[in-house]
């Protein structure tokens, strides 16, 4: 059973940086691995997706709203998924949740929340203006 610890959370103000990290517990290998995030006020059925990388991480996608700005990254043997977020603006505010699947025919770079069955508790961002 893969369990995702996130953290690396924080406030900061607009412009700024935030690192977060996603340890895997369990074979990830094979998965899919992505980046969600809850505004506030929102529900959990409105989580976005923010970015996705592939198994061995030679492909990613983005967000329209965070391309430029936010860098998906793994190191499969830290069992460990990053993202790197900068120029942070007050929408990217929200609890930002780490989550996994295994690889489906069919499905590539899947950035909706259904595609995955795997899930992290999240990790607050908040960013001021």
């Amino acid at each position: 059973q893969v369990q995702l610890v996130e953290s690396g959370g924080g406030s900061v103000q607009a412009g700024g940086s935030l690192s977060l990290s996603c340890e895997a517990a369990g074979y990830t290998v094979s998965y899919y691995m992505a980046w969600f995030r809850q505004p506030p006020g929102k529900e959990r059925e409105e989580r976005e997706g923010v970015a996705v990388i592939s198994p061995g991480g030679s492909s990613a996608d983005y967000a329209e709203s965070v391309k430029g700005r936010f860098t998906i990254s793994r190191e499969n043997i830290k069992d460990t998924l990053y993202l790197q977020m900068h120029n942070l603006k007050p929408e990217d505010s929200g609890m930002y949740y780490c989550a996994a699947n295994p690889v489906q025919p069919g499905r590539h770079l899947p950035l909706q929340a259904h595609d995955y069955s795997v899930w992290g508790q999240g990790t607050q961002v908040t960013v001021s203006s």
